[in-house]
């Protein structure tokens, strides 16, 4: 199936309003209810789990019970919580989800009380902050969680003064995102991970309605609330969903074949490969449609899809992404690339499954699996070498 052309305007809006608001995993509510809001403009039908997993519907042409497929992507981010109030006023920290200490000195944060109305700013500095005091001790300072603390944008000099203002051990400490995009299309932000993700599918979404296309099967998008912190798309979905494909940043650096322009096809991560025949499907799409795209090996790597085979999920899973440079660092990438994910997407959701009799039950016999997917068997060994 071609792809639908997608609204810029709209995936700059949305992005930029999803960018602006802080979701650390655990302190996801308010980033939910504007992308339960979005889907709710665009005439979505949205359901809630208990956790406050979203998972919105697009029905297909299939008979009611019938397959379905699923698009996962998560709108929780790393992030950091108190964990001691320091006897200097200032606050010690630990990170939520997996990240380097290296990349949030400098950061401006906000900090969440168990108040919603008492709101706090402050930076995050290494313990020696100050050249004209420590001099090149300043370059000796060692890099890791215990080697930096957060100053309060308060008049705050002991440990009971935060405590006047209302902190207290376990307030969640959010990463300001501070997004720019540059006249020629660069995005510069943190937690692009896995805001552009959201981005893009909210804008495939609205690019489906507004075309009118059928789609031939049911299509859900989960979008999830703990993927940086390993658990993902654990729940949300049920026995019918036959594929998952996930959407999240694709790793740009030095050894990787990603790039932040164009749409990626993961070929496996760090729970291994992704099957064989989704992600081949994935990468026709993408030439069958013009769509730049790259396929590449992430070693340090998970997305939704993993917790969700863990879980006990029966399907084919694949993974699509956005470059990002200095993924959960100072994070990059490019509009073009967003915006060809979501193109990928509006072919994927507008086409027949992989396997369409196959995948429409749970299972089957032998001899109607494709065959296809059968590989071609090893050649038998040279018992005498050397003979020919």
């Amino acid at each position: 199936m071609k792809s639908l052309p997608i609204d810029d305007e709209y995936l700059r809006e949305v992005l930029l309003e999803l960018l602006r608001t802080p979701s650390p995993s655990g302190r996801t509510d308010a980033v939910m209810q504007i992308v339960g809001d979005r889907l709710t403009e665009l005439g979505v039908r949205i359901r809630l789990t208990r956790r406050g997993v979203l998972r919105a519907t697009l029905p297909g042409d299939g008979a009611p019970g019938g397959a379905s497929r699923a698009v996962a992507v998560h709108a929780d981010t790393i992030g950091c919580m108190v964990k001691r109030l320091k006897e200097n006023g200032r606050l010690e920290v630990v990170p939520v989800g997996t990240h380097s200490a290296r990349f949030a000195e400098g950061a401006h944060v906000t900090v969440f009380t168990d108040d919603l109305s008492n709101l706090h700013t402050g930076t995050v500095l290494p313990l020696m902050s100050s050249g004209h005091n420590f001099g090149d001790a300043v370059d000796t300072q060692g890099v890791g969680w215990h080697q930096i603390e957060v100053r309060l944008d308060e008049p705050v000099e002991t440990r009971q003064d935060v405590l006047d203002l209302g902190l207290s051990v376990g307030d969640f400490v959010a990463l300001d995102a501070a997004p720019q995009i540059t006249p020629n299309g660069y995005v510069k932000s943190r937690h692009l991970d896995d805001k552009a993700g959201v981005a893009a599918c909210l804008a495939a979404v609205k690019a489906l309605l507004d075309d009118g296309r059928s789609r031939p099967v049911t299509a859900h998008l989960l979008v999830t609330i703990g993927e940086e912190v390993g658990v993902g798309a654990t729940h949300g979905l049920d026995e019918y969903v036959a594929e998952l494909v996930a959407v999240d940043n694709a790793v740009v650096s030095e050894g990787q074949e990603s790039r932040e322009d164009t749409v990626n096809i993961g070929m496996l991560d760090s729970t291994g490969p992704f099957d064989y025949h989704l992600t081949r499907r994935l990468i026709g799409l993408c030439e069958s449609n013009d769509l730049p795209y790259r396929r590449d090996v992430y070693r340090f790597y998970r997305s939704d899809a993993a917790p969700a085979i863990e879980s006990g999920l029966e399907c084919r899973t694949a993974l699509i992404g956005f470059g990002v440079d200095s993924s959960h660092g100072h994070e990059r990438t490019h509009l073009d690339g967003i915006r060809r994910t979501a193109e990928l997407l509006t072919a994927y959701l507008t086409s027949p499954l992989t396997f369409s009799e196959w995948d429409d039950r749970p299972t089957g016999s032998l001899e109607d699996f494709p065959s296809h997917s059968v590989q071609p068997a090893e050649p038998e060994p040279d018992r005498y070498p050397g003979r020919h």
